[in-house]
């Protein structure tokens, strides 16, 4: 019989795996799951473990849902693929019918690509070859946030901020303006948060106005910025984006691969500040992870701008393979209409108290700096000193040690970093996250605690 010891070693024979230095496999190798259902994840030799982020933010409802399998299963069974170039199919035509119906008003046009830097890569040619075909040659930019993640293909990473995950690639980037990130904890202009007049806003404002004429598009990650470290700001500052870029000619482009479908608590996190994008980009939560599928909203108006006779070549050239699978647009209806019959806001609000309540209760922890969240998502920032807001530097692997640990206690907490975090599937029962969270306490607590010792002892 195969078991776990053996899958990895022959995993690591061969597999390259993403965001994984291997060489760490050889004292913490890969762990090969078997099966799953709801929230947890079970490997060879019967081990399970609660998938506290959700298999990378995208499982919405749970692993296994009954009426996702079947959707899939009933597609594969009359087609599988087809071109989507001169040929579509109801699948397609259904989802993107779904999706206008739920998203926020004016994003009426729906692009398909297969995951969510290709979404995002699509809208920053949408926007861009907007401008060339209306006559606005001169509008070629992007203004992104600097700590902002949008993705790993090159336009998505220039619009990106710089840092370990893409540094190496800065010299093929796109060369895209950047405003400092609305990160309350560690405020870039110096303000308390709860008590400032949102001067980061003031100066997306300013450079937006000062920039409009060579501006296609701001892009940004509304509400929650994901990869950055689960960062958390104001619903107005978004709505200030929205206002200014309306004023000033400038597309919004929303990035809404994490936040989309429910997790903040809306049923898109623009939703929740109450605007509405240009374009918006989703991926993930979509087939609630189920299979590979990107999309790429837009508006009338945007779509009008390449509606032309083929000779005058205002075509939007660009397509994959995979666009519209229909076997992945049956599994997003499937989704869609799960979350359509369910009270969203109100099982998330259920979910945040209860996510909240645990993860305040390390808020008087000497390396718990910052506690923050929205929806289903909640995370603590470790710090080496807290009055200070030391970060733990790159050779102190305290997060390392919290993942190690949470194996153990049958829980995947993989860290961002110093960024400890729960992503939770809306579908999480409140009995499972009594069990998670009991379990996460006495994982995290046990590595805090040797941490704070340690810390004590060199100080002696």
């Amino acid at each position: 019989m195969v078991n776990s010891a053996d899958l990895a070693r022959r995993d690591i024979e061969h597999v390259w795996h993403p965001y994984t230095q291997m060489k760490d496999c050889e004292k913490h190798p890969p762990i090969p799951i078997r099966s799953a259902k709801g929230v947890r994840l079970y490997d060879h030799d019967g081990k399970f473990y609660y998938d506290t982020i959700s298999s990378w933010w995208c499982n919405v409802h749970g692993h296994g849902h009954p009426a996702i399998v079947r959707a899939i299963q009933e597609q594969a069974q009359t087609l599988e693929h087809v071109l989507f170039a001169g040929f579509t199919h109801e699948p397609a035509i259904e989802c993107a019918e779904k999706l206008v119906s739920i998203l926020p008003a004016g994003l009426g046009r729906i692009f398909y690509s297969d995951n969510g830097s290709t979404a995002v890569e699509v809208a920053m040619k949408m926007s861009f070859q907007y401008w060339q075909n209306t006559g606005s040659k001169k509008k070629m930019r992007f203004l992104a946030l600097d700590m902002a993640y949008h993705g790993d293909t090159i336009g998505a990473m220039s619009v990106s901020g710089v840092d370990l995950f893409n540094q190496v690639f800065a010299p093929l980037f796109l060369d895209a303006l950047k405003v400092p990130t609305p990160y309350c904890y560690r405020c870039p202009v110096g303000c308390k948060a709860g008590s400032c007049s949102m001067e980061c806003a003031d100066i997306m404002e300013r450079t937006v106005r000062d920039n409009s004429e060579d501006l296609a598009a701001v892009i940004i990650e509304p509400l929650l910025m994901g990869a950055g470290g689960m960062i958390v700001y104001p619903e107005e500052y978004l709505r200030r984006v929205r206002k200014v870029t309306a004023e000033c000619g400038v597309h919004l482009i929303a990035d809404e691969v994490a936040t989309g479908f429910g997790r903040t608590g809306s049923m898109f996190a623009c939703g929740k500040a109450g605007i509405a994008p240009d374009i918006m980009c989703l991926s993930k939560g979509i087939t609630s992870g189920y299979l590979p599928m990107g999309v790429t909203a837009t508006t009338e108006d945007i779509f009008n701008a390449f509606y032309d006779d083929h000779e005058n070549k205002k075509t939007f050239y660009h397509g994959h393979t995979f666009t519209a699978n229909p076997i992945a647009c049956a599994a997003a209806s499937a989704s869609m209409r799960i979350l359509m019959g369910m009270d969203v806001p109100g099982k998330v609000e259920a979910i945040r108290r209860r996510l909240s309540g645990f993860l305040d209760s390390f808020g008087s922890h000497p390396l718990v700096g910052d506690i923050r969240g929205i929806g289903v998502v909640g995370a603590m920032e470790l710090v080496k000193d807290r009055d200070k807001k030391t970060p733990f530097g790159i050779k102190e692997r305290i997060g390392l040690d919290i993942y190690t640990q949470g194996l153990s206690d049958n829980l995947v907490l993989r860290p961002l970093g110093n960024i400890i975090y729960f992503f939770l599937p809306i579908s999480i029962t409140e009995e499972e996250m009594s069990d998670m969270f009991g379990r996460a306490h006495k994982a995290i607590s046990k590595v805090l605690d040797a941490w704070s010792k340690r810390g004590r002892g060199k100080e002696r």
